[in-house]
């Protein structure tokens, strides 16, 4: 399946917004937010600092009477430059999102959008990475593909079972804090992977300018089943 043809079969999954958080938050109370190298703003906060950061995305959230501050689709950005896991001597620096985040309560309920199993776990602890991780294959229409749910609570992996089954809407995990999801607030990152290749457990979340137009392809925007943005511009 072709790019355009996959984005295409997303889009058509459902005509309303699905969700992977609590449903009992409104729409009403998600505000986008900017975690890029070109916000002015942000680059004067010290991003190395998981609480420091956690200030400045509580604030956003308060400012905006919000109860979840989300975004981050290819957003090139310096939180990373902290972690040797993003910036290997032998390798082009990674900086570009793939993934959006969710960034909430601790403990926040997750839910699964769509019916799926799972495919894979793992308590990724390198500085920086997810945390506990969950990826659930989705085959709908006979088009496997698959997504992954990041910085979660240890408990959420501590029972799971690979291949155990989970129906729309079912709670699969709870956001982790920092001393579990790789040191920053509370959020989920949530990805969708067309060709999960090799991984187990884990899947880049971040890559490099170098291999951008593979994860883009690989990697569509999440939105296009949360359908957040949608809200925003009506």
């Amino acid at each position: 399946m072709k790019s355009g043809d996959f984005k295409t079969f997303l889009k058509n999954i459902s005509k309303k917004g699905l969700t992977v958080l609590d449903v009992s938050i409104p729409k009403s109370k998600y505000s986008p937010i900017d975690l890029s190298e070109s916000n002015k703003i942000l680059n004067r906060v010290d991003v190395s600092s998981s609480s420091k950061l956690e200030v400045f995305v509580n604030n956003h959230i308060k400012k905006h009477d919000a109860l979840v501050a989300f975004g981050g689709y290819l957003e090139v950005r310096n939180i990373y430059k902290r972690s040797n896991h993003f910036n290997s001597q032998d390798e082009e620096e990674r900086n570009i999102h793939l993934g959006i985040d969710l960034w909430c309560d601790t403990e926040t309920l997750i839910y699964t959008p769509l019916d799926g199993v799972v495919h894979s776990f793992k308590n990724n602890t390198n500085y920086g990475d997810y945390g506990p991780t969950i990826i659930l294959k989705h085959n709908i229409s006979e088009v496997e593909f698959y997504t992954l749910y990041g910085h979660l609570s240890l408990a959420s992996i501590e029972k799971l079972k690979v291949g155990q089954e989970f129906k729309q809407g079912d709670q699969i995990a709870t956001l982790g804090d920092a001393n579990i999801n790789g040191d920053y607030p509370p959020h989920l990152h949530f990805q969708i992977i067309k060709d999960i290749q090799e991984y187990f457990g884990d899947y880049p979340g971040v890559c490099s300018e170098k291999y951008l137009e593979f994860f883009r392809v690989n990697c569509p925007n999440p939105d296009i089943l949360l359908k957040i943005d949608n809200f925003f511009s009506l």
